[in-house]
């Protein structure tokens, strides 16, 4: 027996006395872990969370919100397939807005700024709710893996670590890997059947700012080096990114009459199917709009050199839709000025993010660029933005259930992949999470089509085509966009999400009667017609008498569904008149599981 880069080699997998077994392991508490664990867990796998601090589980690091421009897609269809991110930002979330509504509804997209603090706590009480799910915090720093090679008709097992060495493998050998677990930096060593890794910006990350840099996986956290040279010996391709954060300050050093108040929305927009009013509909905080200005432009121009990205000691390439306020005032130069968000982090803390400020300066000139700004001139920095480099394998590596093509059981979500946000991060955990629970069930995996989901789009580009940016979604990577929206995200997802496991009883009676429901108000708007009789049954209601009356003019004979496909008609017009003719459709009760018709249902082409 010898050493190879302080690894066990040419163990047989019996020699390995496993410390805890279980059905899946996933390996990371951010957004993608959360719900890849929650997943597994409650399609009635052992599942076990590692993380390196479990009071940081959610650890929302940069910008406290969720949601955006079709960001907001994204968290809808997790939540369709029974997923946890929506329901927690509808608990937590202290503003909601939705974005593009002077747009067709397939772009309308929710946003929630949310407690930062309040938001991990009430994550962690949720994944802490599911029995199935042991939640643990060690560092995972190797992965074990089972290797059979085949040769000359005979089979055997060999190289059980995951950086052991491959040179000896010859080219007449035909080899599969599988995963069998991880080691622990503790010395334990963890069986598992499968292995979802969800490690954000935590492999070898390097922080920057100015020219200070260190190893770091976030602000005042390690990196996970082991894990990302584990990663490495097994072969599987990677590329470095960049990603930043800007300062965040002192509301009470702030002059907040300097800046235009952003207002939630009156009657929020929930992102969860299953919420019927989010939890601070009635307390909700203003933002605030800021500009920066000529002499903010001056500052970062004169100090250009003294950025890590243009002094060449940051190398990856960052987010393109996400650039820092240097990059900004580099690239636009005819720009005067650039648009600037103040948003709270809680309602338990003065800290407030500078939306719009990314950045890696030194901590010096971020103190000036803030100071140049009216309304900020007094302001306090709790702390300053900076830039991180870090470690993500490529995603061509992976086949569509987000499974590694090298390696059988190991499966990678969030940021690993190559993608940036909360949202994007959560989609592909929830997708990680089914699709190893089904394998370990030996079931059919779950892959959706680009024509179902954005999610699916998201999941087609990466391994398609790679990425050599962090990865964003938008509206305008979606061919299907006008049957993508996020009001229908229940019709496309639920049913899946109820073959696999997690939409439970009382979820699906409430989406068939939802469904019901739209079935008799379609019957209804296709069979009504604007004629006399239609203002009979308008009845005394003044409301509904102004609704014919506007309609009886231009519309007379046709059907409210006709009447609909005229451009310049919404169906919130109707609504008063709608009100008359079906008031169950607005008067309705909850329904009950015990009512449930909960028969089993297959999704069909006609669910969008």
């Amino acid at each position: 027996m010898r050493r190879q880069r302080g690894v066990l080699r040419n163990l047989s997998l019996s020699s390995i006395s496993f410390t805890e077994n279980y059905d899946i392991v996933v390996v990371g508490a951010g957004h993608a872990g959360c719900e890849a664990a929650m997943a597994a867990a409650r399609m009635g796998l052992k599942t076990a969370l590692y993380t390196l601090n479990l009071d940081l589980i959610a650890q929302m690091s940069c910008n406290p919100a969720v949601g955006g421009i079709a960001k907001g897609h994204l968290v809808r269809e997790v939540d369709a397939l029974g997923g946890i991110m929506g329901e927690v930002t509808d608990a937590v979330g202290i503003q909601f807005r939705l974005l593009n509504t002077s747009r067709g509804p397939a772009v309308w997209s929710p946003r929630a700024q949310c407690d930062k603090q309040q938001y991990r706590l009430k994550m962690r009480e949720e994944l802490e709710s599911e029995p199935n799910l042991h939640i643990k915090q060690a560092e995972v720093a190797d992965l074990v893996v089972e290797q059979l090679s085949v040769a000359s008709g005979q089979l055997s097992v060999n190289n059980i670590t995951a950086s052991a060495d491959d040179s000896e493998q010859t080219t007449d050998n035909r080899r599969q890997t599988t995963i069998r677990g991880i080691k622990l930096r503790d010395g334990r060593t963890v069986g598992a059947k499968a292995v979802v890794i969800t490690t954000g910006t935590f492999l070898n990350g390097l922080i920057h700012c100015g020219e200070q840099q260190y190893p770091a996986g976030r602000s005042g956290e390690p990196p996970a080096v082991l894990l990302g040279e584990a990663l490495k010996a097994l072969g599987l391709r990677g590329c470095r990114l960049k990603t930043g954060t800007p300062p965040r300050l002192d509301g009470r050093s702030i002059d907040w009459s300097k800046f235009a108040v952003q207002p939630g929305d009156d009657d929020p927009t929930p992102f969860s199917f299953r919420t019927k009013r989010v939890a601070h509909h009635d307390k909700q905080v203003p933002c605030y709009i800021a500009f920066t200005t000529p002499e903010t432009h001056r500052i970062l121009r004169e100090n250009l050199l003294r950025s890590p990205m243009y002094s060449g000691q940051i190398q990856s390439i960052g987010p393109r839709y996400c650039p820092s306020i240097e990059d900004k005032i580099a690239k636009f130069p005819d720009k005067e000025t650039h648009q600037l968000f103040l948003e709270p982090e809680g309602l338990n803390t003065h800290e407030i993010y500078v939306n719009g400020m990314s950045t890696s300066m030194p901590i010096e000139v971020q103190l000036a660029v803030i100071k140049s700004i009216p309304g900020l001139e007094n302001a306090d920095m709790l702390r300053p933005g900076y830039a991180i480099e870090y470690d993500s394998i490529d995603p061509t590596e992976l086949e569509r259930t987000l499974e590694t093509k090298k390696i059988a059981g190991l499966y990678l979500a969030g940021q690993i992949n190559g993608t940036s946000g909360y949202e994007e991060a959560a989609c592909q955990g929830i997708m990680a999470g089914i699709n190893a629970a089904l394998k370990v069930k030996g079931e059919p995996p779950l892959i959706l089509d680009r024509t179902e989901a954005y999610t699916a789009i998201l999941i087609d580009d990466l391994i398609s085509k790679g990425t050599n940016e962090p990865y964003r979604m938008f509206t305008s990577r979606a061919e299907f966009r006008l049957h993508l929206r996020i009001d229908n995200a229940d019709r496309r997802l639920t049913p899946h999400g109820r073959r696999v496991g997690l939409i439970d009883d009382a979820a699906w009676a409430e989406y068939l009667a939802k469904q019901e429901r739209m079935r008799a108000m379609r019957d209804l708007l296709e069979r009504t017609r604007v004629n006399a009789e239609l203002v009979e049954r308008a009845g005394d209601d003044a409301n509904a008498r102004a609704v014919v009356d506007l309609l009886i003019g231009e519309c007379a004979g046709l059907t409210l569904s006709q009447v609909l496909k005229r451009p310049e008609m919404q169906i919130e017009q109707l609504a008063p008149l709608l009100a008359r003719l079906m008031r169950a459709f607005f008067d309705r009760e909850e329904v009950a599981s015990s009512q449930s018709p909960v028969a089993s249902y297959q999704p069909t082409t006609d669910n969008w």
